[in-house]
């Protein structure tokens, strides 16, 4: 009989694998939802979607590698990078979900919102949210909206042994948003990646709007992700990235 291995847990998902299979469990049955619409509309390899009942989704393992971990060198080639770039313009190129996504000023809201608490509440020095949120604030400019992934981790896109992309998971964020927003998300804590990434994503990128993404999406995740479990002040995670912001 397989193991079952708990690959996250906490109060709002639970994501569980059981041989080649995942089941991903949701308190939030829309988000759930949202995910398998998305994976079916998206044009680029995500993974097979077994079943879906209210609140469970059951998906097959994909092929491959992820690109690497938050907090550690990427071992994947420049030419995985690139592959990883096309495969993104190709999804901003598709036509619109039929679902909206964050506002810049809503998302303005969330920054004003989450800065505050964390000089509340002492989480970071204050020179540093203040000099993040003046960067971050970049970000907060109309854009046209594209098709985004909108959660775009370096572990949730994997390429195969030829460089190119075996799938992307993880799609309950998916929506209309920036492109530039998931660029970021993929970079976030590798710099170094950002050449090769838009090599491949064959588009004139503004590097300075990246920088502002890495800044916004660090200040307002740093509360989630202490109250969650996980660490932002961990090695090469969000407290090192909001510290290199210039």
């Amino acid at each position: 009989m397989d193991e079952v291995e708990v690959v996250v847990a906490h109060s709002e998902r639970t994501t569980l694998r059981v041989g080649d299979m995942f089941l991903k469990v949701d308190a939030d049955r829309a988000r759930i939802a949202v995910e398998a619409e998305a994976m079916a509309l998206a044009p680029v390899p995500t993974p097979e979607v077994l079943w879906h009942k209210p609140s469970v989704l059951a998906l097959a393992a994909v092929r491959g590698t992820a690109l690497g971990r938050l907090g550690e060198p990427s071992s994947a080639s420049p030419a995985a990078w690139a592959a990883a770039g096309a495969a993104i313009r190709t999804l901003h190129e598709a036509p619109l979900p039929p679902w909206t996504g964050r506002s810049a000023d809503g998302l303005a809201a969330e920054l004003e919102r989450e800065c505050d608490w964390l000089l509340a509440h002492e989480a970071l020095p204050a020179e540093l949210v203040t000099r993040n949120r003046r960067i971050a604030e970049a970000a907060l400019r109309p854009w046209e909206p594209v098709f985004v992934h909108g959660d775009l981790q370096i572990t949730h896109v994997f390429t195969g042994d030829d460089d190119q992309v075996t799938g992307i998971i993880d799609w309950s964020e998916a929506a209309r948003g920036d492109a530039l927003f998931d660029l970021a998300t993929l970079t976030l804590g590798h710099e170094e990646r950002l050449d090769d990434l838009v090599a491949g994503y064959g588009t004139d990128v503004d590097l300075d709007l990246v920088r502002a993404w890495w800044s916004l999406r660090s200040l307002t995740a740093y509360r989630w992700l202490i109250q969650h479990g996980f660490d932002p002040a961990a090695p090469g995670c969000e407290l090192d990235v909001l510290r290199a912001a210039r």
